[in-house]
């Protein structure tokens, strides 16, 4: 294709605006064959009126409503986000729920990946040690430790891929008996379970800590305590410990228990349907929508068909595409925890005195998009056709297997971090503008929306998707080309980007509740 010809992207027939597709943009006065001439710069991703628009006129991408005019807006006008005035959020009493819930799309056999079995039932990705820590106060200790096991242990162990400390900013100063604090309690102690770290759970603690080991290996009344051997609890204010060194030699103890169980383990050939994929936005743009995450959306069917599990999160990017969701739910139940989940941020975002449209990021802006709307329904791309089969309460585990929707934050580091929670092994994360966030205790492969951007930071994107703006890769091709990529980096045959250079984020545990 040459590239160089001006090109527009429109989504839906019923559209009254495209996105420009040329890298750079385009400059005032360029045709589009007899159709239109540009009124002015426009820059690459951003929109482009295809009718004259009065004021109050409905603008729509993805043939739905992304905003009205404020203004008078010319033919071959750039549409930028100062134009455009948000509509208010669906109602959610007014969603219709499992009203058209889609066909199970044709089985997918055949397929396997090489994982790691755990005696829970579960399969993991990543043969991990994760070290547990019941409150912040100790993630010094940990990381000091930590290091010292992968300088001194981790060569005596070949078969285990690292060690995690699994630190966060709770467990002291909080208001522990809230409601909401069932949010972080929930989401530390099903950290511990993830897949990736083989069963085998230690924690540290410091001994006055407000989220005692105790309380939070007990978890909350939904999920399912957690028996470890006392040895496997580490109380830095215990009386047995006479100076740093024998805080670190109780630590270091201790992990190589675990460590020769791990190193027994061996990848063995495992069905596609053991796998957990999460999927997430980040630095998303103009192109999400129409490269990236449809093409997630893809494998994410082909994940589905296969019996695997799919996650899909982030609320605030959900929330106005949500009446979209609300029909694909599988029954009135599921749906309705669907809306219980938007009607529960909402009120959160309430209580601190703001709503959805602090999102999006200005990055986000100058990627093209003009409002929450517009991400919202490209967002949503990433789940795919499937029906919704369970909706997840943040830091929830899944029961059932196919496409589900768990709640969380739409920040890049509490999403994923949310998501590890309930279990994902393998993370989808697309990107427009660039990031390079990495998570420890699962692979994450980054999907670049733009070619421009995949050959600008090549070695930091794992997959091209902008080739489908340019026509050189159906949605189709890209979705089994990722579908296999992400079978290929489960079963250990290719590392990602982020592990490759060892670039990973810090956990962000969501906390919702008072901190006192």
């Amino acid at each position: 294709m040459n590239n160089t010809l001006p090109r527009y992207i429109k989504v839906h027939p019923s559209d009254n605006v495209a996105i420009v597709v040329n890298d750079g943009g385009l400059p005032k006065g360029t045709m589009f064959n007899d159709e239109f001439q540009l009124q002015e710069d426009i820059p690459e991703g951003h929109k482009v009126a295809l009718v004259d628009l009065a004021p109050g006129d409905k603008i729509r991408r993805y043939g739905e409503v992304i905003g009205y005019a404020n203004t008078a807006i010319v033919k071959g006008g750039w549409i930028n986000e100062f134009l455009v005035d948000i509509p208010e959020a669906p109602p959610l009493e007014d969603i219709p729920l499992a009203t058209n819930v889609p066909a199970p799309l044709p089985p997918l056999t055949g397929y396997t990946f090489k994982g790691y079995r755990n005696a829970d039932g579960s399969v993991g990705t990543k043969n991990l040690l994760g070290i547990t820590t019941s409150v912040h106060c100790v993630a010094g200790v940990v990381d000091y430790v930590v290091n010292i096991i992968k300088r001194d242990l981790l060569p005596k162990y070949p078969n285990v891929d690292g060690v995690v400390g699994l630190n966060h900013l709770y467990g002291c100063g909080v208001a522990i008996n809230a409601p909401a604090a069932v949010v972080p309690i929930r989401t530390i102690h099903n950290l511990a379970l993830n897949p990736n770290f083989g069963g085998e759970v230690m924690v540290v603690g410091l001994g006055c800590e407000k989220l005692q080991p105790e309380k939070l290996l007990k978890g909350t009344d939904d999920v399912k305590g957690i028996n470890v051997d006392p040895d496997d609890i580490i109380s830095l204010q215990s009386d047995n410990h006479v100076g740093f060194q024998s805080m670190v030699r109780s630590i270091l103890q201790t992990a190589e228990k675990h460590l020769i169980k791990l190193n027994t383990r061996q990848r063995e050939d495992c069905p596609v349907s053991e796998l957990v994929v999460g999927t997430q936005c980040g630095g998303s743009d103009a192109f999400s929508g129409v490269t990236a995450n449809p093409a997630v959306g893809v494998a994410a069917d082909l994940f589905v068909r296969a019996g695997a599990t799919v996650m899909f999160s982030e609320v605030t990017e959900v929330r106005d595409a949500v009446y979209l969701l609300g029909p694909r739910c599988e029954s009135k139940e599921v749906g309705q925890r669907l809306m219980d989940e938007m009607a529960w941020y909402d009120h959160y975002l309430s209580l601190g005195q703001t709503d959805r449209r602090e999102n999006p990021s200005p990055g986000n802006k100058k990627g093209g998009l003009a409002n929450v709307v517009e991400k919202a329904l490209g967002s949503i791309a990433k789940s795919g056709s499937s029906a919704i089969v369970e909706v997840l309460s943040p830091g929830q585990r899944p029961t059932k297997r196919g496409l589900i929707y768990a709640a969380t934050p739409a920040s890049d580091f509490v999403c994923g971090t949310q998501q590890v929670s309930s279990g994902i092994t393998v993370q989808l994360f697309t990107t427009g503008r660039g990031t390079p966030y990495g998570l420890e205790a699962v692979p994450v492969i980054k999907v670049a929306t733009r070619t421009p951007l995949a050959r600008r930071w090549h070695d930091l994107m794992d997959i091209d998707a902008g080739t489908v703006a340019t026509g050189d890769n159906t949605l189709e091709e890209m979705g089994w080309e990722i579908f296999h990529y992400v079978i290929a980096v489960a079963s250990g045959e290719k590392k990602t980007y982020s592990d490759q250079w060892g670039l990973h984020n810090a956990l962000a545990v969501f906390n919702p509740a008072p901190v006192t």
